[in-house]
């Protein structure tokens, strides 16, 4: 069995990020994802079809941050 890591990032805050912004590659910022990021600035989203993906596996819990951790949660973990 597969170990499940969440991430500490929110799901919510991805997913407005490449709704409003995908294109500029701001939610694989938010996520620590530089060199995809940047090349989503050049292709302008891959013409849109990278990040209408990329929120349909964020909605669905399904994208990963850098570390390979997925955005599982709406909200941030708090560190407490």
């Amino acid at each position: 069995m597969e170990k499940f890591e969440i991430s500490k990032f929110s799901r919510l805050i991805a997913a407005l990020l490449c709704f409003f912004l995908g294109c500029l590659g701001a939610h694989r910022f938010y996520v620590k994802k530089y060199g995809t990021a940047i090349l989503m600035i050049f292709t302008v989203g891959g013409l849109g079809v990278w990040v209408l993906i990329d929120f349909i596996f964020i909605v669905c819990g399904a994208f990963k941050d850098k570390e390979g951790k997925t955005l599982y949660m709406w909200f941030e973990k708090s560190s407490v």
